[in-house]
């Protein structure tokens, strides 16, 4: 469970982790991260773009003929207050999409993608003679928007840079530091984020029956949309629905007009997903007309990722290459997980194998066995909690380790 002794973080990547850390950016807001990180490749002698899909970055960096290897890094925070704790802990606000001014925190480890992105970066420009080919790296903005990989593609990413023959990345994780974990073939759900807008008719608290109450409205659908997963998909199917968002009213004397809820799906099979959003216009619509709703509601979709299918050829590939210095016990199969990702718009979009793994990044002292049964796993925080903040050492060094070792093993060395 120890990472090997001789990775150690360069200080100057802990001092760029750390600043990233402390000046979060909103999806498509990456201004000052996407700066920083055009400075660095452009120290590191890689020819810079910028505004790629608006705030992306990309570096091309060519070595003599042979194969282009795409790594991918995202750049983009959360509107999530930190309460870690750190000395080096967000305080930053944003305004976001809907003109609200909101925290913002690296909650989903981005900035530690960028920064591993980069100083694995340095290490294949200072190691040319071990490599040929062409490292592309690309600094993708929104991904937790669930657009920023689209807006690369859509800004001709593939046609304005070399299409690459493997598309390599990492996500951090709660995994304990020092383990590495991949899963071949659907590793990642599809995600569908919907908002659902019910109508009621206001009145006075003390005059219920001259209103149509819309939060008790959006009570009945919220306890309705928990039976879709446990009532109406095979319990073979892998799926997950949760709503993460109820607002109604300001005043506890004031029965309002209007509710609105937000939920979000989670879904491998792509009739096991139309079956779910088929239920959940039916509860909704369902539940306005038994309520008598004035309006019929509305839902609309907000965000939508695809499932991420790992080439199992390109992972195993990528993985026995991290196996030789990390140990065969420290490379994991996590299972396919409920997480979801927009990387593999990258790779189906070029035509490219992907290869994608989790980067542990908790305190290995916490953990007893460090595989995925570890009871810890349901204790750290994870991902999206105001709390997750993963450790620096050795998590840090493994990570700018394992995509240098990958864009290794895909460009050959020279002959």
């Amino acid at each position: 469970m120890h990472a090997p002794s001789d990775l150690t973080a360069d200080p100057t990547l802990i001092a760029l982790y750390k600043d990233l850390h402390q000046h979060p950016e909103l999806g498509f807001q990456e201004h000052r991260t996407a700066g920083i990180v055009a400075e660095r490749l452009t120290a590191s002698g890689f020819e810079v773009t910028t505004g790629v899909g608006e705030t992306g970055v990309v570096g091309i960096l060519t070595n003599g003929s042979g194969p282009t290897a795409l790594l991918r890094a995202d750049m983009d925070a959360l509107p999530i207050r930190e309460d870690t704790g750190l000395d080096y802990a967000s305080t930053a606000t944003a305004t976001d999409g809907n003109g609200a001014t909101v925290p913002v925190a690296h909650a989903c480890g981005h900035d530690l993608h960028t920064t591993c992105l980069l100083g694995a970066a340095k290490v294949l420009a200072d190691n040319r003679s071990s490599w040929t080919g062409t490292a592309m790296l690309v600094f993708q903005p929104a991904e937790e928007l669930g657009a920023g990989a689209q807006a690369m593609v859509d800004d001709n990413l593939f046609d304005r840079f070399p299409k690459p023959d493997i598309v390599l990345g990492q996500h951090v994780s709660p995994l304990p530091a020092g383990r590495v974990a991949g899963h071949p073939g659907p590793s990642y759900a599809a995600s569908d984020s919907l908002r659902v807008r019910l109508v009621g008719r206001g009145a006075h608290g003390s005059m219920p029956e001259a209103s149509v109450d819309p939060i008790v409205m959006a009570a009945g659908t919220i306890l309705r949309l928990q039976t879709v997963i446990s009532r109406e998909i095979p319990s073979t199917a892998t799926a997950v629905l949760t709503v993460g968002s109820i607002h109604s009213g300001d005043a506890a004397n004031v029965i309002p007009g209007v509710a609105e809820i937000q939920l979000n799906i989670r879904s491998y099979d792509t009739g096991v997903r139309r079956r779910i959003l088929d239920a959940v216009e039916r509860i909704v619509r369902g539940e306005a007309e038994t309520a008598g709703a004035p309006e019929d509601p509305t839902i609309t979709k907000i965000e939508r990722f695809p499932v991420v299918i790992n080439d199992p050829e390109a992972l195993s590939k990528s993985l026995d290459a991290m196996t030789t210095w990390l140990g065969p016990d420290s490379i994991l199969d996590p299972g396919a997980g409920a997480g979801s990702e927009d990387v593999g718009i990258l790779a189906t979009s070029s035509g490219a194998p992907l290869s994608y793994w989790l980067l542990g990044g908790a305190d290995p002292s916490l953990f007893t066995t460090g595989d995925m049964t570890d009871p810890a796993l349901l204790k750290v925080p994870s991902n999206h909690s105001p709390r997750y903040a993963p450790v620096i050492e050795p998590t840090l060094p493994i990570g700018v380790a394992a995509l240098a070792t990958a864009a290794r093993t895909w460009l050959p060395p020279a002959r």
